[in-house]
């Protein structure tokens, strides 16, 4: 059978042909993210927080699914009553990954030029330790000083019982800063153990910790990174509050 032979036809006097980039441009969509981020509270939810901060440093896009703290298992997390099974949760290409550290491995693994952990194996070992201990450790300091971006308590006297959590983070800050040449934990590059560390900052900054100068240093760098005001600028325009996390002093 002959093929046809498509004819090939002269625009109108006067008429200009479509320019077929110009139809393709205008028929374009942005493209959808392909992960999602479930989130509580930007105020008082440090588990969100340290999440989030490890999908935007490894470069994911993402949409952020967000549950109210008036939601009874968000509010046992933010409470400390459950453990951190709901938020955050990072699903992605059908892997769902929910604990924190767990995320911080897997976006090492699909984004592994982004620099989440450091090159160097023993820096590397270094990196996971610290961050696996703030993982699952400070609960004294979880408890009496909670995450409260909108809040400044000067003067704040800190929980006997959390002065030992406090001390061993500052040893871990001044020893990996010292190491590793700062300004973040583990070098030039921020990274996981920044992301599990960076709600610790501002609870050092809310309730008003007595810090040596690298270490509050640190936590001004850490309040400078863009991702960080983004955060807290959004997190001061929640207007619901958690009576149980607002100290009245």
């Amino acid at each position: 059978m002959p093929v046809a032979t498509p004819i090939k036809t002269k625009p109108a006097a006067g008429k200009t042909a479509a320019k077929p980039a110009a139809k393709a441009v205008a028929k374009a969509k942005p493209a959808k993210a392909s992960a999602s981020l479930t989130l509580s509270s930007k105020n008082y939810s440090s588990w969100s927080l340290r999440g989030w901060l490890m999908a935007r440093f490894a470069g994911l896009e993402f949409n952020e699914v967000m549950v109210s703290p008036d939601d009874a298992d968000a509010r046992k997390e933010l409470l400390l009553l459950a453990p951190s099974i709901r938020v955050p949760c990072l699903t992605h290409e059908g892997a769902k990954v929910w604990n924190t550290l767990a995320i911080a491995q897997y976006l090492n693994e699909i984004k592994p030029n982004a620099g989440l952990m450091p090159d160097d194996r023993i820096a590397r070992a270094h990196c996971r330790s610290v961050s696996g201990e703030m993982n699952s450790g400070f609960a004294n300091l979880r408890a009496s000083l909670p995450m409260n971006l909108k809040g400044k308590f000067p003067g704040h006297k800190v929980w006997a019982g959390a002065q030992p959590d406090i001390d061993r983070i500052v040893e871990i800050w001044t020893e990996c800063l010292a190491t590793y040449g700062g300004p973040f934990l583990f070098g030039k590059q921020r990274g996981m153990a920044d992301a599990m560390y960076a709600p610790v900052a501002t609870r050092f900054l809310t309730y008003d910790v007595k810090l040596n100068k690298p270490c509050l240093l640190y936590c001004q760098t850490i309040m400078a990174m863009p991702e960080m005001k983004e955060w807290v600028a959004a997190a001061k325009l929640e207007p619901d509050d958690i009576e149980e996390l607002d100290m009245d002093f």
